[in-house]
């Protein structure tokens, strides 16, 4: 098979000829027809902020069929049209067993970072780290629509539940204009709140309303909490959702929930400098801060079968080709943040 490798942290993609992969006891193969290119394998491409068994193929965010199953595999068989889930959780622990698998005791690693992943033409991995994609979905004809939805849409879908967004919430989403952010505007629509695109990038905001922004705020102004009040009437937002996680946005963000207001952030990007809150402030509000990543194997089945169903629609801007040429130009792009929605490698044909 062909495998495009990453040789290690910020060095050039290369174009390798490998065995065709053979799964063993407890692992399935996959022919991979699109993987997503987001932000979060960009970390991995430069080594910011992840270990990595380099050299590794990166990406998981797969549509792909399944070719071979190993021994003691259940609910697989060739033929199977299957996406990832991301972690390499051991199904064992309490968080596993409490359906928290994010925070997994024994957790192995991720795909495409510990064990190859989607930028190749077959993909080996646990045989539980695959999921049937529902008949509703048009896996052959949307692959890369398909592929992405695991990550981009489950993700803030999971937040949706997390920080409880409700009908008649008004919900901020900082760094709306990104791949998973403009995710969270759909999914916060959806869930029929009212939303504020927050981002520093304007031109991004035409696409933030059209996927179900109510107002925008440009952050670059330096008035994020101010310009939050004076869009609720001095009430503040019930949820603020927070992709960048910088000690300013978070110190904003909080500043601008009103009463029982909720933050999750998920950026990881932030630093990992403190951020400023007033502890009268969480009492009086009575304020929740909520850390959020990734999501549960449930929560990949229930975003797939929403949009089978036709409830949302993942955003996919840039198909890129399985070249190394390729591979490069996109990760540039999305290192830059001139990506909008997400970008995919179609691997197959």
């Amino acid at each position: 098979m062909k495998a495009i490798v990453l040789p290690g942290p910020g060095e050039p993609f290369v174009m390798e000829n490998r065995p065709d992969p053979e799964p063993g006891p407890g692992e399935a193969v996959a022919r991979v027809l699109a993987c997503g290119s987001g932000l979060t394998i960009q970390h991995t491409r430069i080594g910011r902020g992840h270990t990595a068994n380099y050299p590794i193929v990166i990406g998981h965010e797969i549509t792909g069929e399944i070719t071979a199953v190993g021994a003691d595999v259940d609910g697989l068989e060739v033929g199977d049209p299957v996406t990832c889930f991301f972690y390499l959780d051991c199904g064992r622990c309490k968080w596993c067993l409490s359906n928290r698998p994010t925070l997994c005791d024994s957790l192995g690693g991720h795909v495409g970072r510990q064990i190859d992943g989607g930028y190749a033409e077959y993909m080996k991995a646990p045989a539980r780290n695959f999921i049937k994609i529902p008949d509703s979905l048009d896996w052959k004809a949307n692959p890369a629509e398909v592929g992405v939805i695991c990550d981009a849409l489950a993700t803030p879908y999971k937040v949706v539940r997390r920080a409880r967004i409700s009908p008649l919430d008004t919900v901020a989403v900082i760094g709306a204009g990104g791949g998973v952010g403009i995710h969270m505007v759909m999914m916060a629509s959806w869930a029929h709140a009212r939303v504020i695109a927050v981002d520093i990038a304007p031109d991004k905001f035409d696409k933030c309303r059209e996927m179900g922004a109510d107002d925008t705020v440009d952050a670059s102004e330096g008035n994020l909490t101010e310009a939050l009040m004076d869009l609720t009437d001095g009430a503040g937002v019930d949820v603020v959702v927070d992709f960048v996680s910088s000690a300013q946005t978070l110190t904003e963000g909080i500043k601008a929930l009103g009463r029982g207001g909720r933050l999750a952030t998920l950026g990881g990007g932030g630093g990992g400098k403190p951020f400023e809150a007033l502890g009268r402030e969480f009492s009086g509000k009575e304020l929740e801060v909520m850390g959020s990543r990734y999501c549960t194997r449930q929560e990949v089945i229930d975003t797939l079968n929403l949009v089978g169903r036709g409830d949302v629609w993942p955003l996919v801007t840039e198909k890129i080709g399985f070249t190394t040429e390729g591979a490069e130009n996109i990760h540039e792009r999305l290192e830059k943040g001139l990506v909008l929605g997400r970008a995919a490698m179609m691997v197959a044909g």
